[in-house]
């Protein structure tokens, strides 16, 4: 299986356009979902994609990579400050949950619930698409801040203060609407609408689809490894070996025709390189390598180092700083610390990845370890070991097959298998190094359910403690006060997702 790199410039201001129509309120009631004024499910499609590429390339990734402590700030600026602090509070990061439910999700529904008026076009594959984009992103929602509208969300102006429901039945109303998305994927009627280049993720590869469908629900099953459900994830996982489109085997990425023009360049690119330039914006200056990142990488051997982060400007060695805003010493500058490296920064029209097919295999994986899937440690270590080649790979290591395996055959715990006594330990580990500046939400997330990588530091100027959710944000409060489940400060530290 390819993912497709759909180039299309005609696409990508399409969907910039149809972004600033659809941003609007998710409450608008002047638009009827069934009578849209101006768009179908095949405007609508690369839009919702792009929308979901963005918000996880930026605010999920810098989150997330702060939370799982890859970045700090340099002593030459005073940005990042709450995260040095935690200062989680209903003003923190809101984009995540605004921008799922006033763009990502408005867009998602209107695709699954439009009807063509004259009957001639089934948008089952578009209805596929969205279901399986749906469970994706309301897997972070859950993860992130537990109870969230779901059963009424996104009716519009049928429902302006949607209920909201409890965060396990949002799991597994997903994980059901995951399931039944890789089937239909798998037996669309020949009168379906091909997506073809409008779906900007696999070009309308509908088995592509399953397969991704199958990956996001394991990934859910696995989350849910801790809260004594074992009979009902094996019961689910057999449901996905049933339909027998196996889990993603590439990278799924989007790319609907990113260039390096204003506005268009690759969403995580263009965060710290300027157009036309690839000068550093202030935030690809001010974003710097944690010294324990570079420490354990360097430690391990792990020649991934170079491809993640970057030589300091100064002196050419790589180093990193604590996470805080008062930085010991002198040599803590900007130009005196490694930044975001040549792996992750490629050129303004490289593919914004939304799941590694490392993280796939790392979490088939723990699956193994756990007895979900057969095969037990063998088949666990050969998935471990294959992960690790691919994370190489991605990141451009050179001779990356025979470099990954002179990785992962030393004798270091959380490197070597066989070295390794605790296996999901190891696992969690590689997927923290896998994961660095792409899916790195995973990677508090898995902080958080799995106590992993072990050692992690938390900021000085913290308390000592790592957040474990965000709080809800102050504008859904005020919207919607009547249904947002009550919440104090301190609960983004002690309320614990469900499956913890």
């Amino acid at each position: 299986m390819k993912t497709r790199n759909f180039k299309n410039s005609t696409i990508l201001l399409l969907a910039i356009l149809l972004g600033a129509v659809s941003c609007s309120d998710y409450l608008d009631v002047n638009d009827n979902p069934n009578d849209p004024p101006i768009s179908t499910p095949q405007l609508t499609l690369p839009v919702a994609q792009a929308s979901l590429a963005n918000l996880n390339a930026r605010s999920m990734t810098y989150l997330g990579q702060y939370m799982a402590y890859n970045w700090a700030t340099p002593s030459n600026w005073s940005a990042n400050a709450d995260f040095a602090r935690y200062n989680v509070t209903t003003n923190f990061f809101t984009t995540v949950f605004e921008t799922s439910y006033v763009d990502i999700f408005k867009n998602l529904t209107y695709i699954e619930t439009y009807e063509d008026p004259t009957g001639a076009v089934d948008y089952s594959a578009y209805k596929v698409i969205s279901s399986t984009l749906k469970g994706f992103q309301y897997q972070y929602l859950v993860d992130l801040y537990g109870d969230v509208p779901y059963s009424e969300a996104n009716q519009r102006g049928a429902n302006t203060t949607p209920k909201y429901d409890d965060a396990e039945t949002v799991y597994k109303a997903n994980i059901d609407a995951l399931t039944q998305a890789a089937t239909l994927a798998l037996n669309l009627p020949d009168t379906a609408e091909d997506p073809g280049s409008q779906d900007i993720i696999f070009n309308g590869h509908m088995d592509e689809w399953a397969a991704f469908a199958n990956t996001i629900k394991l990934r859910m099953l696995v989350r849910l490894s801790n809260t004594g459900q074992d009979s009902y994830i094996k019961d689910q996982i057999a449901l996905i070996n049933a339909n027998g489109a196996g889990y993603i085997a590439s990278d799924v990425n989007v790319n609907p025709g990113y260039s390096d023009a204003s506005d268009k360049q690759s969403p995580f690119y263009g965060y710290f390189r300027n157009v036309n330039t690839n000068s550093q914006t202030d935030r690809g200056d001010f974003t710097v390598a944690s010294d324990y990142a570079l420490d354990f990488l360097a430690e391990t051997n792990d020649d991934r180092l170079s491809r993640i982060y970057a030589p300091a400007q100064s002196g050419g060695a790589f180093k990193g700083a604590p996470q805080s805003t008062v930085l010991p010493g002198s040599g803590f500058t900007s130009n005196d610390l490694s930044k975001v490296g040549p792996g992750l920064l490629r050129s303004a029209d490289q593919d914004q990845p939304i799941m590694l097919l490392s993280e796939s295999l790392l979490l088939q994986a723990e699956a193994a370890v756990r007895g979900y899937i057969p095969g037990g440690d063998a088949a666990a270590e050969a998935l471990y070991n294959e992960a690790i080649t691919e994370s190489y790979i991605y990141l451009g290591v050179e001779d990356a097959e025979a470099a990954a395996q002179a990785y992962y055959t030393q004798d270091l715990i959380n490197v070597g298998w066989t070295s390794s006594s605790n296996k999901i330990e190891a696992i969690i580990t590689q997927k923290w190094v896998a994961l660095n500046s792409t899916s790195s939400i995973e990677l508090w997330i898995e902080k958080t359910r799995t106590g992993f990588p072990a050692g992690l530091p938390v900021p000085a100027e913290s308390d000592g403690v790592r957040p474990v959710r965000l709080l809800y944000p102050a504008s859904e409060v005020a919207r919607n006060k009547n249904n947002v489940p009550s919440q104090s400060v301190g609960d983004a530290f002690t309320s614990n997702p469900f499956w913890k």
